[in-house]
């Protein structure tokens, strides 16, 4: 079964919440022929797209394939939230690769916020960017770790935008019995990702970049030149630049046997009215909480809780996804038991194993960035400048991203979906236990 027909219709965006209020683009033509470039990027989504963009803005020759539509995958469904931070907190990233790399993945973490934000002002207004991602702890203990945390950004790092909340601010915030405290982190924020995504596709355009739509890459040919292959197009390219996070599939098994797709799950509320709203997210903050299988929710722009809760593994997204959403987002708030869900939707992302992006150069001349593992707004909008820094010669700030140990999936790509499986199913029982 194929990851892009799956669930959905060849050149068609889901049914989603965010489609229904983003301005479509005109379709762009499939790639035919034989065409040649400086730079092939492969994945229309944030990394991909950010990576055209930045190309084309220093003079690269830039061809842009996707298989479906940009802002078709995960950067065109996800929940919207622009976080700091790597997908690791910083005491667990000192162990791994040490203090001074450390330091470096928190400060491109800041400044992946910061591009997405300033990206997004230049290009996608209507994004509206609002400040703010409230962090809820689930359990007791956990609000006790999140504020020896901010201190430590603090003390650390010199990073005081983090407010600890104790079980009563948190409830003036969070209308939910479920926390009992945890913190804001006035550096984040939320956006629309679909809008966000289709502005960078307009300013791709605008700076030059070719880009095809329904042209979906069957082989690339490592060499210089390298060659890019779809069913009707051969790309002949100095650079290939790869951005396609959860649907690699076997393209590169390099990268498959590191980055694994999962499926997630948002729905859209009927809008609220303003005294509704309040009483269950007072602020125009997103939140998160700390459960291992993510609740993630935020209000839209037209009063409409976007909730998001639940994974699966596998090709099919469930029959009845709003049912699926319904039953986390009702277990957090009991007082929208039975409320009218207007949409619900599935996405595809790429997880690694240890929750890390894995960048790499698979030849010289061939990079990749993927496995944001549901931080990839940010981090995939970073990804691509940086693959773009690479290829222009200037490959420090990559090569630190790559440096970070990004161990194969146990048994590779044939035997991680079992296992993956196995692990998701004991963390969620953990969850409710």
């Amino acid at each position: 079964m194929d990851l892009l027909t799956a669930n959905d219709r060849l050149g068609a965006y889901p049914s989603s919440w965010y489609a229904a209020t983003a301005e479509a683009l005109p379709g762009f033509p499939a790639a035919a022929g034989a065409l040649s470039c400086d730079v092939c990027v492969v994945g229309g989504g944030f990394t991909g797209l950010s990576a055209a963009l930045h190309l084309a803005e220093r003079g690269y020759d830039v061809i842009l394939l996707d298989a479906q539509r940009v802002g078709f995958g995960a950067s065109g469904r996800n929940g919207g939230q622009v976080g700091t931070g790597q997908r690791l907190d910083q005491d667990t990233l000192e162990g791994m690769v040490g203090k001074t790399q450390a330091r470096a993945l928190w400060d491109l973490s800041l400044e992946s916020v910061v591009l997405t934000r300033d990206l997004a002002a230049r290009h996608a207004p209507e994004a509206g960017f609002a400040p703010g991602i409230i962090h809820a702890a689930h359990k007791p203990r956990y609000v006790g770790e999140a504020r020896a945390y901010a201190e430590k950004l603090a003390r650390d790092y010199r990073y005081d935008q983090i407010e600890p909340l104790d079980r009563a601010q948190m409830q003036a915030l969070v209308g939910s019995p479920a926390y009992h405290g945890g913190d804001i982190d006035h550096g984040g924020g939320h956006l629309h990702p679909l809008r966000y995504a289709l502005g960078l596709a307009r300013a791709a355009q605008a700076a030059g970049v070719r880009i095809f739509e329904q042209s979906r890459v069957t082989a690339v040919t490592k060499g210089e030149p390298a060659r890019v292959m779809t069913e009707a197009a051969t790309i002949t390219a100095r650079f290939v630049a790869l951005g396609l996070n959860g649907y690699m599939g076997r393209l590169e098994p390099e990268v498959a046997s590191r980055v694994m797709p999962i499926n997630n799950f948002i729905a859209a509320t009927r809008p609220m009215s303003d005294a509704e709203r309040a009483a269950v997210i007072s602020a125009d903050h997103a939140v998160a909480d700390t459960k291992f299988v993510v609740n993630y929710f935020r209000f839209s722009q037209d009063n409409r809780l976007l909730f998001g809760g639940g994974e699966s593994y596998g090709y099919r997204f469930p029959d009845d996804i709003a049912a699926k959403v319904r039953r986390p987002m009702e277990e957090i708030f009991p007082q929208l038991r039975g409320i009218e869900i207007t949409h619900a939707w599935g996405g595809t992302l790429g997880i690694a194993y240890n929750r890390m992006p894995h960048f790499a150069r698979l030849a010289g001349n061939v990079l990749t960035a993927s496995g944001f593992s549901g931080h990839g707004v940010a981090m995939g909008t970073l990804g691509g400048k940086l693959m773009a820094e690479a290829i222009a010669g200037q490959a420090e700030r990559f090569d630190v991203m790559a440096a970070v140990p990004n161990p194969q999936f146990p048994g590779g790509a044939s035997l991680r979906y079992p296992l993956m499986v196995a692990a998701m199913l004991w963390f969620s029982l953990r969850d409710k236990l």
